[in-house]
């Protein structure tokens, strides 16, 4: 049986969410306050004292702040590293799941590799091979460096769905007639979509707050640029107001997100099938 959880449990829990939620409602206070209640006070207050929309406004039509099309490339590049990632990790998944766990848990080690390296090294020289193919300053080049970051946990979780999945089911279909690609697309797939559709999602959310691959494969100028590089400039060129309600905005697809992602979490997936 299960031991229940104590006091001190739910305390730490409760104090973990405080600190998690306090930049957060830090954003919020600074995107819908006036100036003169945040930045125009020494010590400013953590209860709100005003509301306006005026400085999210300001951040959206004011001339030489790019908030629209940067969140707009970064939506881009975000569905085409989900959907590479995705298409390569099914028919990954699906090989590694055919081998012997002795053998395919080191090959997951292996992809996990690249993730051990710091990014600022492997991105430079990806970004010099880009340059010699025509893959540098353009979302498909920053999608592609990406991968580099996503594709291992994609693989590792799509690989738990299909360990999940019933041993006998694909020789059952095989039994009764049904073809390889009929049984995989018909059968295996639509069975393992959740893990797929979990793997999705943590890769698009990887990619829509990736900062190193997207700074270096794509011009630091704010035109033509990811949110996170946006971000970055707003921050340096002292832009903070802006920055914060930037930064806000950015937030909300994150969070809409995370509450559909955790419907569909299960220690199977997070755990990539790992056996013995």
């Amino acid at each position: 049986m299960a031991s229940k959880a104590g006091p001190g449990t739910y305390i730490g829990a409760i104090i973990l969410a405080i600190i998690f939620f306090i930049p957060l409602w830090v954003l919020i206070l600074i995107a819908f306050e006036p100036v003169r209640f945040t930045f125009g006070r020494v010590y400013p207050s953590f209860l709100p004292l005003g509301f306006t929309l005026k400085n999210i406004i300001t951040s959206i039509t004011t001339p030489g702040l790019y908030l629209g099309s940067s969140l707009l490339r970064s939506l881009e590049v975000a569905f085409m590293v989900g959907g590479i990632a995705i298409f390569l990790s099914i028919f990954a998944g699906y090989g590694l799941s055919k081998l012997t766990a002795r053998v395919s848990n080191k090959i997951i080690v292996l992809l996990f590799l690249i993730n051990m390296m710091p990014g600022l090294i492997i991105s430079i020289p990806v970004a010099s091979e880009f340059d010699k193919v025509g893959l540098y300053n353009n979302i498909v080049g920053v999608a592609l460096a990406q991968e580099l970051v996503v594709l291992p946990l994609s693989v590792f979780i799509v690989l738990g769905g299909f360990r999940g999945l019933p041993k006998d089911l694909e020789n059952q279909a095989r039994v009764d007639g049904a073809p390889f690609f009929t049984s995989f697309f018909r059968i295996i797939l639509p069975l393992n979509r959740i893990a797929i559709m979990v793997a999705f999602l943590l890769s698009w959310m990887t990619s829509w707050d990736e900062f190193t691959y997207a700074v270096i494969i794509d011009p630091i100028a704010p035109s033509n640029s990811t949110f996170p590089v946006t971000l970055y400039n707003y921050v340096s060129r002292d832009l903070a107001l802006d920055a914060a309600t930037f930064a806000l905005v950015a937030t909300v697809p994150v969070l809409i997100l995370t509450g559909f992602l955790m419907k569909y979490l299960k220690g199977q997936y997070l755990s990539g099938g790992m056996v013995v």
